[in-house]
């Protein structure tokens, strides 16, 4: 059995992190251990880098389950960056290169391959997956798999059969929010074996979490003033339907505020693209519908804001928890009107199924009880999804802290004035950011995605890059101190960075 030594040095070689994130551990050494395990890791936890050192550690074949092809492109993508061999198989591919990842899988060549449930679901794929040397099955968003979840899906049902066809092999089910019910139903849905249980806090502390009863005129308004307290900062805003996307893009650039639309009538390379302009930087607000957001690997998001009622709590819960993934303070702003309620009743009253429209029924009644409720908005969300808390007020809501004066209708709009709480000071042994080194390390990380076709952060993540300013390391041994560089993006990028970095640092010496 590996050691703590043993973890730690791969997460360092591969990852460039020096620790992990709370829970990580424990649910590795579960998968190394060859047992089960039900894991509940909120948005930006690191779920994925559970199962993928595990497979590392092994040096066999996992299988990660996703029903997201574009995230399994841009995981796969990520991992080849680190230098781990990892490939995706789906649909969308020539079927040559179909057989070729099958025949590669079947060698072992793969340390992680990434399957649609779908794709799992044909004979086929379960004959040829019997000659692949696996070492566990991962599966994420595991929440689809139950009529209890928000957002369940009936090819998540077929997933049951893992245990039967690969009794031998281990099964991770992995979601970010799933209530006590949801979870004791993927445990049996998935007939999981004495599973380890691993359910982090849902309390997210760095989260501001504001709530408004608002008219339509007044909601723009809002909205302005919001995205004015994250000026040049990185802003989600969910729209509730298509043309509200495109009306809201158009209303921000009315008011001088670039931002860029993304839905699922957009043809899939226009989603890709205005994605990663939004996740390179070159935008920095993106209004999506519900859309937009699974699987989005971005940890400086300063504010979600929502222009409708979520359809239920977990939806919220899941898409507010966008922001912040860097531990920063960050706004969560719904900015909800009546009518809002009415739409999802009347959805809600053309669900066929009765049995699915009184589940319907109850996810309403819950996200409405939490915008007009005067208790403490965290501990509503902990009590929901079964965390009993000590504490009866957050401080970091609007029932517990009030509504900040920029979110009152009739306030001017002004510039933010940084406080503590809303921007927290950077501690005193934190070197200063050049800005303008900064922008030439996104340039080159935007430039060198493009020529590689993947994602800027595939690349290199956002807190790579500023941690590349405070250290302008001038060796390839100081550049593996950098967090989230590894050996294998050392080796690939070193010399363009650190001539990058000697070069900027040369220049404003003269």
């Amino acid at each position: 059995m590996a050691n703590n030594a043993d973890l730690l040095t791969p997460l360092k070689r591969i990852w460039g992190y020096e620790s992990f994130r709370p829970k990580q551990e424990a649910v590795i050494r579960c998968l190394l251990e060859g047992r089960d395990v039900a894991v509940i890791m909120p948005t930006g936890g690191g779920k994925s880098l559970c199962y993928q050192l595990a497979a590392v550690v092994l040096g066999r074949t996992a299988v990660v389950i996703s029903p997201l092809i574009a995230l399994m492109q841009d995981q796969a993508a990520a991992l080849d960056q680190a230098g781990v061999p990892a490939a995706v198989l789906n649909s969308t591919m020539e079927p040559s290169e179909q057989r070729r990842v099958i025949r590669e899988a079947q060698k072992g060549r793969y340390r992680l391959l990434y399957l649609s449930p779908e794709r799992l679901a044909r004979d086929d794929t379960i004959e040829w997956l019997r000659q692949v040397p696996l070492s566990f099955f991962a599966i994420d968003e595991a929440h689809c798999i139950s009529e209890w979840g928000h957002e369940f899906r009936p090819d998540y049902r077929q997933l049951g059969m893992l245990r039967e066809r690969f009794p031998q092999q281990p099964v991770a089910a992995f979601t970010a929010s799933a209530t006590r019910r949801v979870r004791h139903d993927i445990v049996h849905q998935l007939q999981l074996r004495d599973p380890g249980r691993v359910v982090l806090s849902f309390y997210r502390p760095n989260l501001r979490l504001l709530v408004k009863l608002c008219d339509g005129r007044s909601q723009e308004q809002l909205l302005l003033k919001t995205l004015e307290q994250h000026r040049d900062e990185n802003v989600i805003v969910y729209s509730p339907t298509i043309d509200r996307v495109g009306q809201t893009v158009s209303l921000l650039a009315r008011h001088d505020i670039a931002a860029i639309g993304y839905h699922g009538k957009m043809d899939a390379e226009t989603r890709r693209k205005n994605q990663e302009i939004w996740m390179s930087d070159e935008v920095r607000v993106l209004v999506g519908t519900i859309a937009f957001g699974l699987g989005i690997n971005k940890a400086s998001v300063r504010s979600v804001i929502h222009l409708s009622l979520p359809k239920s709590l977990e939806q919220y819960y899941q898409e507010a928890g966008r922001a912040g993934r860097d531990g920063e303070p960050a706004d969560c702003v719904l900015l909800w009107q009546r009518r809002d309620a009415g739409l999802l009743t009347y959805f809600i009253q053309q669900i066929e199924d009765p049995d699915e429209r009184e589940r319907a029924w109850q996810r309403y009644h819950v996200i409405r009880r939490f915008a007009e409720s005067d208790r403490c908005r965290q501990r509503q969300i902990c009590t929901h999804f079964g965390q009993n808390t000590s504490w009866k007020e957050c401080e970091v809501c609007d029932v517990c802290g009030g509504l900040p004066e920029w979110l009152s209708a009739s306030a001017p709009v002004e510039r933010r004035k940084r406080s503590r709480r809303e921007r927290a000071a950077p501690a005193a042994t934190a070197a200063p950011v050049d800005e303008a080194l900064l922008g030439r390390l996104r340039e080159w990380r935007r430039e060198t995605a493009r020529k590689l076709n993947v994602p800027a952060y595939v690349v290199l993540r956002d807190v790579s890059l500023t941690d590349l300013c405070r250290r302008r390391p001038a060796t390839p041994d100081e550049l593996l101190e950098v967090h989230g560089i590894g050996e294998h993006k050392a080796k690939r990028y070193g010399g363009e960075i650190i001539d990058l970095l000697h070069g900027r640092a040369a220049g404003a010496q003269n």
